[in-house]
């Protein structure tokens, strides 16, 4: 018995190191690439609630390493503290980017890590109502150098998943797990 177990160890343990042998292999010269992504942006005000991000982007893999990536990202509605109980507000966010990539691809595994950097325009709308029913809104944006490091797996050539943490703009963060289709 203890024979079988071993050889189904040995065939289990040969199964995955092809797996992940071929996934490794899944970035090529010339691969276009698109994908989904959820999270949360990281605002540093105090009176303001971090929003849940979602988002989607696309790319294209100029060789294994280098590519150029843009992505849109936008939030749902988060509460702002305004300290007064009579005045309800609420805001959300949307970002646009445009960025370079580099990927490393950690040897005979599915594994990489990557590197963005580029240009993130980030937009806020804030919309406010008080007890009486009167209501405003304000928006402002920021644009400028934006960049991101992150880790992803190669589940085979085509699919991917990958968590980055992003700085898109003053007192503005994101982290985010995102998936992505190649071909």
């Amino acid at each position: 018995m203890k024979n079988l177990q071993k050889a189904l160890l040995a065939v289990i343990a040969g199964s995955v190191m092809t797996m992940s042998a071929q996934a490794a292999i899944s970035y090529g010269a010339g691969q276009s690439y698109v994908g989904i992504k959820a999270g949360q942006f990281m605002v540093d005000a105090d009176d303001l609630d971090d929003p849940t991000a979602y988002g989607v982007y696309a790319g294209y893999n100029f060789d294994p390493n280098f590519g150029a990536e843009i992505e849109y990202v936008g939030s749902n509605d988060a509460d702002v503290d305004t300290g007064n109980s009579g005045i309800d507000a609420e805001f959300d966010l949307k970002t646009y980017g445009a960025y370079g990539t580099y990927r490393y691809a950690f040897p005979n595994t599915g594994l990489y890590a990557k590197g963005k950097l580029g240009f993130a325009k980030a937009e806020i709308e804030v919309s406010a109502e008080d007890f009486l029913g009167n209501s405003g809104s304000d928006s402002d944006s920021d644009s400028g150098v934006a960049g991101g490091i992150g880790l992803g797996y190669n589940f085979n050539p085509n699919m991917s998943v990958e968590a980055e943490y992003d700085y898109v703009a003053e007192d503005l963060t994101l982290l985010t797990l995102g998936a992505y289709y190649k071909f």
